[in-house]
């Protein structure tokens, strides 16, 4: 593909990401409320442990094929054998996730969780079919045909889920819905990729898969399983209904990261793969913009937690206020590793992303089980807070310092919309402490925050802005993101 093609390419790609995005978010946005609303603390909780249970292993069922595919000068070659391995390593964890079902769910403190977990193990084979058309779609840009798929599955699921609900099927609705929709999503991945399924077995080409494959996965699996370390440690040392709470906080925390980090994360990997600029100053020029409405975002989401919380989803919910103002900060910086971890990718060291979740997974689990024994659920969000600034962040600077990217620009990037968010805070609750009207307390501590970070980081923005768009190809991106098998699914939290 030429250096034309290729920006017309991301052009089309943004442009298709954004309107997917938008209309997704604004969908699943539409039905959280509504579940939130019809299912209680406790189904949620064990909803959360069957989803966490089916993410881990999601995680595998890709096993970095993907990504290679993606990356890879010579994917119609590989094809058929990452076809083949595919299928073998879907078809062997359903199984697996069959087999233990009740035992991880018991296991988790939720037994009830047993049936809903056996159900969703059918996504894990879908998963693993589908990687070779998924990678061809990502691969040429293919953002419109995604979006398509995208739109999709959501109906499909919703109207399921919401069928199955009012008859009375509870939280085994959700699984069954997933399942189905994720169906329907492999079909049209065929379809619209012009695939056929081929299948071949190249023990030299294996090996080079592997060798790139094997930390990927390795990275994405340490990535879910710390992600989803909370909800393991909040549900066995509070219970299910506590998880519950944490589970819902959690999800709004990653209402930005998500919308956002789906925009970029279609087409960064293909796009900073052939990507001939200095790594001295693309990601720092990439970050500066995605931070600074980033940490807005989790900002306001923060300091607004209760309007949010009682507006959208009922007073029964307010006991998860204080860990969406925790966890708000958290989402921001989740956005940030999430772009440093797919540079990393992008330049060839998957070996580094792996050592950095092993990181974060050792400092996170006794964090969190101090935290959770300590104070509840804040002690988890203030756990996952805590690990960030303190590990995660130093190891993500190191990482990239190995592949010659400038500390200096990077904090140059990231101080500014720190220090405006300083007055900001001030302001969002000094304007909502004005008023008792949950609704005017929203609007009117939103607005002010806004008025006042726009006047504090407006111009500086801006520049950073204009900086981007005079990059090549890949520097019409905003930000990188890791493409997954994950994001194929309904998961609420991001890959690496």
């Amino acid at each position: 593909m030429s250096e034309i093609s290729v920006r017309v390419g991301i052009s089309r790609g943004l442009a298709w990401s954004s309107i997917n995005a938008l209309v997704l978010r604004i969908g699943t946005f539409g039905v959280g409320i509504f579940l939130a609303r019809l299912l209680s603390p406790e189904q949620f909780g064990v909803f959360a442990i069957a989803l966490t249970v089916q993410a881990v292993l999601m995680t595998l069922a890709d096993f970095g094929l993907s990504t290679d595919l993606i990356r890879s000068q010579d994917h119609a070659r590989k094809a058929p054998t990452v076809a083949t391995m595919g299928v073998v390593t879907g078809t062997s964890l359903t199984i697996l996730m069959v087999i233990s079902a009740q035992s991880m769910a018991q296991l988790l403190g939720s037994p009830e969780a047993g049936p809903v977990i056996a159900v969703m193990s059918g996504t894990l084979l879908l998963a693993g079919c589908g990687v070779v058309p998924y990678a061809k779609l990502q691969r040429n840009f293919m953002q419109k045909q995604l979006f398509i798929i995208s739109l999709v599955d959501f109906f499909v699921g919703t109207a399921i889920t919401v069928l199955l609900l009012m008859s009375g099927w509870g939280v085994m609705a959700l699984a069954i819905s997933r399942v189905t929709a994720q169906f329907v999503t492999l079909m049209l991945q065929y379809i619209f990729a012009g695939e056929r399924p081929k299948f071949g077995f190249n023990r030299t080409l294996t090996r080079q898969v592997l060798g790139f494959g094997l930390p990927v996965a390795g990275a994405n699996l340490l990535s879910w399983v710390l992600l989803n370390a909370d909800n393991v440690v909040v549900s066995r040392m509070a219970g299910p209904t506590a998880l519950g709470f944490y589970f819902l906080a959690f999800n709004i925390s990653s209402w930005p990261m998500n919308a956002i980090g789906q925009v970029i994360r279609s087409i960064s990997l293909p796009a900073f793969s052939r990507a001939n600029t200095s790594p001295q100053r693309i990601l720092s020029d990439s970050i500066a913009p995605a931070w600074t409405i980033i940490l807005f975002a989790g900002l306001m989401l923060g300091l607004l937690a209760a309007p949010v919380i009682e507006l959208v989803y009922g007073r029964k919910w307010l006991l998860a206020v204080p860990v969406l103002a925790i966890l708000g900060i958290f989402g921001a910086l989740r956005t940030i590793f999430d772009m440093a971890a797919a540079f990393l990718l992008a330049n060839g060291r998957s070996s580094v992303v792996l050592i950095i979740q092993m990181i974060w997974l050792v400092c996170l689990v006794p964090l969190m089980i101090v935290g959770t024994n300590l104070a509840g659920i804040v002690g988890a969000a203030a756990a996952h807070l805590a690990c960030a600034v303190l590990f995660v962040l130093p190891s993500y600077c190191w990482g990239l310092s190995r592949i010659g990217a400038s500390l200096n620009a990077l904090w140059a990037a990231f101080w500014p919309p720190l220090i405006a968010a300083v007055p900001t805070a001030l302001a969002t609750v000094l304007a909502s402490s004005m008023t008792d009207s949950l609704s005017i307390r929203l609007v009117l501590g939103g607005s002010v925050g806004c008025l006042v970070y726009v006047i504090c980081i407006g111009s500086w923005f801006k520049r950073k802005l204009k900086v981007i768009t005079k990059y090549g190809a890949v520097n019409e991106s905003v930000g990188v993101s890791v493409p997954t098998v994950l994001n194929k699914t309904s998961t609420r939290k991001g890959g690496v």
